[in-house]
């Protein structure tokens, strides 16, 4: 089970990542509900409030498919399918940069340590990593570089 990294620590995660069909509005915390979930059920969904809905994209979905309703999302969790799939960091930094979005910008599925301070410059803040990697393993990962020489897509404070 992977572990949350957010604000420089290992956190308890309180979305619930909803799979499929089954109805879970009902569930005592916040949903992380699947694109398909999202369309076939929007007008329904739009009466929870951001901090109880979020959604989650897999790494071919575009964010512009959601970039009309970014607002209604308290989390956007992007899927990374294998380390070499660079679609998610596009992902996260069209929805920062393109779409305004303010929220958790979530990084989940294969991601290694290595990428965390990329992840982070392209709009992410949040990151599930698995047991094996350490809290000074992904701090230093994070802090990797002092300088960068273009801008990143980190949300106005």
């Amino acid at each position: 089970m992977p572990r949350l990294l957010k604000n420089r620590a290992f956190v308890a995660d309180r979305w619930t990542r909803v799979a499929g069909d089954g109805d879970r509005r009902d569930a005592d915390g916040p949903l992380l509900l699947p694109l398909g979930r999202w369309r076939e059920q929007r007008t329904g969904l739009l009466a929870l409030p951001p901090e109880r809905l979020g959604i989650w994209l897999s790494g071919e979905e575009e964010p512009d498919a959601i970039g009309a309703d970014v607002a209604c999302f308290g989390c956007i969790a992007i899927h990374f399918p294998g380390f070499m799939d660079g679609r998610g960091f596009s992902c996260g930094r069209l929805l920062r940069e393109r779409h305004g979005y303010r929220g958790e910008l979530r990084a989940s599925g294969d991601i290694i340590p290595d990428q965390l301070h990329y992840l982070w410059r392209c709009g992410f803040d949040a990151f599930e990593l698995p047991d094996s990697v350490s809290l000074e393993t992904a701090l230093r990962c994070l802090d990797a570089f002092s300088t960068a020489y273009q801008t990143d897509a980190r949300p106005a404070a």
